[in-house]
């Protein structure tokens, strides 16, 4: 279901006034890029693209929670990373024509801006700081794509549990110091190399310890300090 077209414009606003990615441009450029931002809702279980589909546009969450998936040679699923309000993803659209490399499963109700390659090209190509500053976003995304494939290898469960933990918490930020688990256990210790067993025993021990208060998937920070501290030995 298409949206009403205020509502679309006040969600297409969001999604360029309100992001990181775009927060350093001009009022101007803004506007630009609100311009062309289409917006539209996806429900609880629907696919924004699938892997293999051919790329064409560059998305910003604006709201809601999505995943980004892909199926291994063996045929299961691998979590590549989740996206909360404020990511943007499928951006290799704007650089090269290629297929989408993973499938973006909608894990919650939520409202996604899109902006196509033919009218977002011209733009960076006219404005060098939209260009800049979108330059610095996918540095800063690669960045932490390869701190977390480090980290896979050089830190142990604990490291790697607390440092997906304060990622979410930052990214979550506006609920103070609580974080909502993105998903079950199963799937979030596949993602740190360990098992639902290990993962669920580290949680406890932060429990026992006052680094948390832990409820199904609702996780209050007891002690920001100490988790931070953790991710970081």
């Amino acid at each position: 279901m298409m949206c009403q077209a205020a509502v679309c414009c006040e969600n297409s606003e969001s999604c360029i006034h309100h992001v990181p990615v775009f927060e350093k441009l001009s009022p101007d450029q803004k506007e630009l890029l609100t311009s062309i931002a289409k917006s539209a809702p996806f429900t609880k279980g629907s696919y924004v693209f699938h892997e293999g589909e051919q790329s064409e546009s560059l998305y910003v969450l604006s709201h809601g929670l999505v995943k980004l998936t892909k199926i291994a040679d063996n045929g299961r699923e691998h979590i590549l990373r989740f996206l909360f309000p404020g990511d943007f993803f499928g951006q290799f659209a704007l650089l090269q024509d290629k297929q989408h490399y993973a499938s973006a499963e909608v894990l919650e109700p939520s409202v996604i801006c899109r902006l196509h390659k033919d009218d977002f090209r011209p733009l960076l190509e006219s404005h060098p700081q939209l260009s800049y500053s979108f330059l610095l976003a996918m540095s800063d995304q690669l960045q932490q794509a390869d701190e977390w494939a480090g980290a896979m290898h050089v830190m142990d469960v604990e490291q790697r549990l607390a440092m997906m933990i304060v990622h979410y918490w930052r990214k979550q930020s506006a609920d103070g110091y609580r974080v909502i688990l993105p998903a079950a256990k199963k799937e979030l210790s596949s993602m740190i190399g360990t098992t639902p067993e290990t993962l669920s025993r580290k949680l406890t021990q932060w429990v026992n310890d006052g680094i948390i208060h832990m409820k199904l998937r609702t996780l209050d920070i007891l002690a920001p300090d100490r988790l931070i501290e953790l991710s970081t030995q």
